[in-house]
């Protein structure tokens, strides 16, 4: 299908909280296809569906040697003790900010065929699959930031060139 353009923060639909997919059929398969390309632009470790513009329970992935999709993601169980790292989001670009991420990540979710599979992960995976499902329950990674980065992450915001104001 396509590489397709990313919604920046301040578009609605990145807040809002996206539906499950009813039915895998033609239209699911194509977003598939569309997140999947979208995904493997150089730099990038997922997008969800929303960061597209639809508000679906769907995201790509690909990071440490894996790619792939997951559709109606569920049961995210998270292990190992939390840590800052460096966290950026298409949605916002230029902004890196250190965000608290569990280390390991563990996802089920469905394929178009209706398999259910279950995707884990350490490092950049985890971190993406945390990610990920944030999108989909309408949050960014500045919702997860300390009061004091917030702070900080907002004032840079204002400064960006493609922040609506």
């Amino acid at each position: 299908m396509s590489v397709r353009q990313i919604r920046l923060y301040g578009d609605p639909v990145l807040k809002t909280v996206c539906d499950p997919i009813k039915e895998f059929n033609a239209a699911i398969s194509g977003l598939v296809e569309d997140l999947l390309d979208t995904t493997k632009v150089p730099g990038r470790a997922g997008v969800a569906a929303n960061q597209i513009g639809i508000s679906l329970r769907a995201f790509s992935y690909n990071a440490e040697n894996q790619t792939g999709y997951l559709l109606n993601p569920e049961n995210l169980i998270l292990s190992g003790e939390p840590e800052l790292v460096d966290e950026g989001c298409l949605s916002l670009p230029g902004l890196w900010h250190s965000t608290l991420r569990y280390p390991e990540a563990s996802i089920t979710g469905y394929q178009l065929d209706g398999t259910e599979i279950t995707v884990s992960g350490t490092g950049v995976l985890a971190q993406a699959l945390q990610h990920e499902l944030d999108h989909l329950n309408g949050l960014v990674y500045l919702d997860r930031l300390s009061p004091e980065e917030r702070k900080a992450a907002m004032a840079a915001l204002r400064q960006t060139d493609w922040f609506l104001r």
